[in-house]
């Protein structure tokens, strides 16, 4: 695929970039390597290699999957903030905290 200054100048108004003449020569020759770097590596028939999802053939090593904290709820919920309104109550209910009402 064969660019101009034209593309370029193109890419950078729709990128917002302000190019002048010498960037946008030096940014020609480096799109224009990449560009044949592509249709070079799409040249190679592929048809007959397996898709990999890695270069090397690793494995992982997994630990086992064991619960290592217990349920501390309970001991959390001792630290919540007092029901206030002449209450010495926790402002928790059935597990859950209570939060003062936001929306009317």
């Amino acid at each position: 695929m064969a660019l101009s200054i034209e593309d370029i100048k193109k890419v950078a108004h729709l990128a917002r970039i302000e190019i002048n003449e010498n960037d946008a020569n030096a940014t020609l020759n480096k799109l224009s390597g990449i560009l044949a770097l592509i249709e070079q590596m799409q040249a190679v028939d592929t048809s007959g290699i397996v898709p990999m999802s890695h270069a090397q053939d690793l494995s992982q090593r997994l630990r086992d999957d064991v619960v290592s904290k217990t349920n501390l709820r309970d001991e959390f919920q001792k630290n919540a903030p007092i029901l206030g309104n002449g209450s010495q109550e926790l402002a928790v209910a059935g597990g859950l905290y209570l939060v003062p009402k936001v929306i009317e």
